[in-house]
């Protein structure tokens, strides 16, 4: 690695930058082309919105209006997305030898990235969700040197973080409350720790939210864990629920499903799961219609989503009460609730049933996320596309108002840095900031 981590002093943690376009260079995490010496490309790391806690990674307390450079990545030209993304089926087979993985995920208000099964962190320490053996924040992408195994995902949660390593093995850390950790007790845990789950067999894929997460075996069996209150989103059913204070510690094999599982996620209070031929299926509150199915009726069992059934999906994407479908023919579906615009009907109207984002009908969409109540999306040529709440900046688009009901291209500011167009690769939402990673090069590989 060409980039050695400053430690950040004191001063630096309480110095604000109101607004920021980002720090004047950025760093080289990884650098392939230094240690082999064979041709590269060059991946860029971009953040912006809200990031009072160091979650944009520039060093210091800052609000950035429009995407900029966290971070730059120099792989070799098989470089791949995350096999394991959550809430998105596998494209991939290993025939070809296993290439460079990267990822990224935010969490509330914290940030991570995946290169080569390392994990760069930072962001809010509080209850220990950096896992680095401290709660102090980090304002800058640090390597955590405390998951020694090679790591294939990162989901980030509220107050606590989950990985996934090649060996299938699931390591959380942050805080315990309501069994987010899945620890079988409630204790935070300032170093990653591995979740000794009754699964027998290895673990391909996770996912989280705020207070629960899952896990899928090889086989497709769900494992679920975290807080319920009662609304359903565990998924378990009578007497295998969560405990009288709403949490459940243990990972419990969601039996329901009677179908194989490949991808999950994880919303507000309600959990998503695709199967692998791409029906979806889903369970929990359903009173802003996040299922999907055209009445306020909720609960534990999951079911399929009738309007989907002839539809193949490739890609769900979970919001605090909304959600997102990406179908293998390229087209954006939505639902839930609408207040902040989240939706893309260029309205604020709640909607019972999945329907077609309009404004994206024109283009071939092949990746999707939501924050709490945004929404983005990324077609095959590159260009990223946000919508909804917009108050702290979190769209990337200056000059707009709180809420934006429909979606609306990111711009990136030109730079003459001889390293071509921007075609971006995958985006990830937090609370309120987000990230992308963007391919420097005249064509993208996906």
């Amino acid at each position: 690695m060409a980039f050695r981590h400053r430690k950040i002093g004191s001063s630096l943690f309480r110095h604000r930058r109101p607004y920021s376009a980002a720090a004047k260079s950025a760093p080289v995490l990884y650098d392939l082309s230094s240690s082999t010496g064979e041709l590269s490309v060059t991946l860029q790391l971009f953040s912006w919105g809200r990031g009072a806690s160091g979650q944009l990674g520039g060093g210091v307390e800052e609000s950035r209006l429009y995407p900029s450079p966290v971070a730059s990545l120099r792989l070799s030209q098989n470089f791949r997305l995350s096999e394991a993304t959550p809430g998105r089926l596998s494209r991939f087979s290993d025939s070809n030898g296993p290439p460079i993985e990267v990822g990224i995920s935010c969490g509330l208000f914290h940030s991570g990235l995946v290169v080569d099964g390392q994990l760069w962190i930072w962001g809010k320490g509080d209850g220990g969700r950096l896992g680095f053996g401290h709660e102090n924040s980090v304002f800058v992408p640090t390597l955590n040197p405390n998951l020694e195994s090679h790591v294939k995902s990162i989901a980030l949660g509220g107050l606590h973080s989950v990985a996934l390593d090649s060996f299938g093995r699931v390591f959380t850390w942050g805080y315990g409350g309501f069994g987010a950790l899945g620890h079988s007790v409630y204790h935070r845990e300032l170093l990653p720790k591995m979740i000794e789950g009754s699964w027998n067999e290895e673990i391909c894929h996770i996912a989280t939210s705020g207070t629960h997460s899952a896990a899928i075996t090889k086989s497709g069996k769900l494992y679920i864990w975290g807080r319920d209150e009662g609304d359903g989103r565990l998924g378990l059913g009578p007497g295998r629920g969560p405990d009288h204070a709403g949490g459940l510690s243990t990972p419990t094999e969601v039996e329901a499903m009677h179908v194989p599982v490949a991808a999950v996620s994880c919303g507000g209070f309600f959990t998503m799961a695709l199967t692998e031929d791409g029906q979806l299926w889903n369970w929990g509150a359903n009173s802003n219609y996040e299922l999907g199915r055209g009445d306020k009726i909720g609960g534990w069992k999951p079911k399929p989503v009738p309007a989907l059934k002839d539809e193949r999906i490739v890609q769900i994407a979970s919001g605090g009460y909304h959600s997102l479908a990406l179908t293998e023919k390229g087209q954006v579906l939505s639902w839930g609730h609408g207040g902040h615009g989240q939706l893309g009907h260029s309205s604020f109207h709640l909607q019972k049933v999945p329907e077609p984002v309009d404004a994206l009908a024109k283009e071939m969409v092949i990746y999707i996320a939501c924050g709490g109540s945004y929404s983005a999306a990324i077609t095959d040529l590159g260009k990223l596309y946000m919508w909804g709440n917009a108050r702290d900046n979190q769209l990337g688009i200056p000059g707009l108002s709180e809420v934006q009901p429909s979606p609306v291209e990111v711009k990136f500011l030109w730079e003459d840095d001889g390293l071509g167009d921007y075609n971006v690769l995958s985006v990830a939402a937090g609370a309120s900031h987000a990230m992308c990673l963007v391919l420097r090069t005249e064509t993208a590989k996906r």
